[in-house]
């Protein structure tokens, strides 16, 4: 009987630590794309960005 509760627990533990890797990766391409857009200089609006307006 206890070896179900184990074996559940694990599973979740497993499952937990997937989840905390995933976010954790998110939050470095996250930080990484905020990093690359405060980098890059502002552009130019001249019009020629497809409007016809």
């Amino acid at each position: 009987m206890q070896r179900k509760k184990d074996t559940a627990n694990t599973a979740e533990n497993a499952r937990e630590d997937r989840l905390k890797a995933a976010l954790k990766a998110n939050l470095g391409r996250r930080k990484a794309q905020a990093r690359a857009r405060a980098d890059k200089p502002p552009q130019e609006d001249n019009g020629q960005n497809g409007n016809k307006d």
